[in-house]
């Protein structure tokens, strides 16, 4: 989760580090770090909170080190204080290493160290990878890699020792032309430049240097100087790696006039829907067509006689992956689960054969995704059973990820970078991939008409349009809303069938930015227990829009305003019915009932959105969060 970059080539390394860090603080803003090599020596400069406060510390100094490492900090091991800051250093200062993940035998390590004379100066796991270092250093290195470098045959040494899951860069004083970085179970980039090369936990620390980048597999580690790059596995065996060229530009990562990243997001996802369509529906499709409408480019035994689709993420994710078990059993009738990865991994469901595994995670790296994949993948090959054989599916904003290389099919959601932690324009996307699954599968199961696929489709082409107007008015609507909810600390939001899951997001969103205590619910269970939490206090929040549920929603919604609650309406504009019975209503256009979630989450986020920020906090980076989640 935390940020880590560096960089070694002709130009002071200090900005690029800091401007590196900048990109990345949306993945940890705990503490911040650099660490240089100049003239045989190590310069360290850490700061507690935000990135700023390290820019404060090193404004005005003079650095022309050429060579450094950068970390923004997610606190795992130990409080977010200043000594337990990255990057880390041994006991003489000469080695400095700034990591990503976890070290899950560091106490082992740690007292083994202690035993041997070292002294520890942090709570943090990551201390324990200076001193192994410096250890193997002070045995004298032997090793596969020791007539490389002495300082990366001793990383080779100490990474061996290291269980976990983790990205680090090293640098050491008295290597000062090298610049090493390992990749296991966490996600860390090489960019290649001209006589220079930079390493990132995520490419937008890299895109304003250069397009060309090689994302390191697990189980790998670089060398990095002027000269070039030479990459090998944890044995010491050279690899033969080449990099991609990413399709990103600097100006992605960039406000462009809006006050936060989290509403700039907001307001891009009619385009991000515009791209969608255009990149997955044929659009010389009829119904008269011998042709799927749909080109996912998946291989068509993929999709063959399923029995049975299970569906694994996490956080928004999930909530995506709830209207997909919808859409899938609706449209494609295949029953459909979906898990929370963090629980499958460690209680996955007995195997089913003919059975789609599909991952939804925004980076690609969510480490439970991951790992129940994984899993999964593996207990499938060994039932050695052609019924049972895996059938992996990715759906990501990032296929060049560590989930596009663990998975043979990927769906790419287009979505661009998203900053903000708060998930918004890529929830959107993660449900369009799952429209385009189901239609897909419709079409193959013939569980749908060509008739009911081509009025589907045309009613997803007015999307885009109908959710601009729908955020261009919304914007001031929940703007002018927010103001009432200063002081409030709970919400409640309901909604059935395909929008109860646009429910749970609505509480997520909330709860994510503004600190406020917010719960999602099925709306016919409400007078199941939560109904109890009902005062004056606590809005409502439903989900009413027109279809199956439509009047029940309606009746559920009368139940809590008997209660005395506030009640807030995502309902359709210039309804009589829903008029009466909300206080306020932030109308949508009347669809389609299963494409109504891309309608209805979009006043949910803007009302989110605007009562964090009318809380004075710090919408794009709340606290305790981190945009990509790559420990457990």
């Amino acid at each position: 989760m935390c940020g880590i970059v560096g960089y070694i080539g002709t130009r002071a390394a200090s900005n690029i580090l800091i401007e590196g860090l900048r990109k990345l603080e949306y993945r940890g803003y705990d503490s911040a770090g650099v660490a240089t090599i100049s003239e045989g020596q190590l310069n360290r400069v850490r700061a507690k909170g935000k990135l700023q406060n390290l820019q404060d510390k090193l404004d005005g100094l003079e650095d022309p080190a050429r060579l450094g490492i950068g970390h923004t900090r997610w606190a795992t091991h130990g409080k977010p204080e200043e000594h337990n800051a990255h990057p880390h250093t041994d006991g003489s200062g000469r080695i400095a290493v700034v990591q990503n993940g976890i070290v899950e035998n560091y106490r082992e390590l740690r007292e083994a160290l202690i035993a041997k004379g070292y002294e520890f100066q942090s709570e943090t796991d990551t201390e324990v990878i200076p001193h192994l270092i410096a250890d193997y250093l002070a045995k004298g290195v032997e090793g596969p890699l020791a007539h490389e470098s002495d300082l990366l045959e001793a990383v080779r040494q100490a990474v061996n020792d290291l269980d976990g899951a983790f990205a680090l860069a090293v640098v050491s004083a008295d290597f000062s032309d090298e610049l090493i970085v390992v990749r296991q179970q966490a996600p860390l980039a090489i960019g290649f430049g001209q006589g220079e090369f930079f390493c990132a936990s995520d490419t937008p620390a890299i895109v304003p240097h250069t397009r060309a980048v090689l994302p390191l597999d697990n189980g790998e580690l670089a060398m990095l100087t002027p000269l070039g790059a030479a990459i090998y596995d944890f044995t010491g065996r050279r690899l033969k790696k080449h990099p991609i060229t990413l399709s990103i530009s600097p100006t992605m990562v960039e406000k462009q006039g809006f006050k936060h990243f989290m509403l700039k997001e907001i307001h891009e996802q009619p385009g991000v829907v515009r791209t969608s369509l255009e990149t997955y529906l044929a659009s010389d499709w009829t119904p008269e067509s011998d042709k799927s409408p749909v080109n996912l480019g998946l291989d068509a035994s993929l999709l063959a006689g399923l029995e049975q689709v299970q569906i694994l993420a996490c956080g928004t994710s999930w909530h995506a992956s709830l209207v997909g078990k919808h859409l899938l059993e609706r449209l494609a009738g295949i029953p459909t689960v979906v898990h929370y990865a963090s629980e499958f991994r460690y209680s996955p469901t007995p195997l089913i054969a003919n059975a789609l595994t599909i991952g939804v995670t925004q980076s690609g790296e969510t480490a439970d995704t991951l790992a129940a994949l994984d899993m999964e993948q593996t207990r499938r090959v060994e039932k050695g059973d052609a019924a049972f054989a895996p059938r992996m599916l990715g759906i990501t904003n990032r296929p060049e990820s560590s989930l596009g290389r663990l998975v043979p099919n990927v769906v790419a959601t287009h979505a661009g970078i998203e900053i903000g932690v708060a998930a918004t324009k890529t929830f959107v996307a993660q449900l369009m991939a799952f429209y385009f699954l189901a239609l897909e599968l419709g079409y193959q199961r013939k569980t749908l008409s060509g008739q009911e696929l081509a009025e589907i489709i045309e009613a997803m082409r007015q999307l885009p349009t109908q959710m601009e107007h729908v955020i261009e008015k919304q914007e001031g609507y929940t703007e002018e809303l927010a103001h009432s909810f200063t002081e409030t600390q709970d919400f409640i939001f309901i909604g059935r069938g395909v929008n109860y899951p646009i429910a749970l997001e609505g509480a997520l969103k909330l709860k994510e930015i503004s600190y406020i205590h917010a719960e999602g619910y099925p709306a016919g269970e409400m007078k199941h227990g939560p109904i109890a939490l009902l005062d004056a206090k606590v809005p409502v929040v439903a989900i009413a829009v027109p279809g199956t549920v439509y009047d029940k929603v309606l009746s559920n919604a009368q139940e809590a305003k008997a209660r005395d609650a506030q009640l807030i309406g995502v309902a359709p504009a210039n309804d009589p019915e829903a008029e009466h019975t909300f206080d306020t209503l932030l109308p949508v256009p009347t669809v389609d009932e299963l494409l109504s979630p891309m309608l209805t989450v979009l006043p949910l986020q803007l009302l989110s959105y605007h009562i964090a920020a009318r809380r004075g906090l710090d919408v794009d980076q709340p606290r305790n969060l981190a945009k990509s989640v790559t420990v457990e």
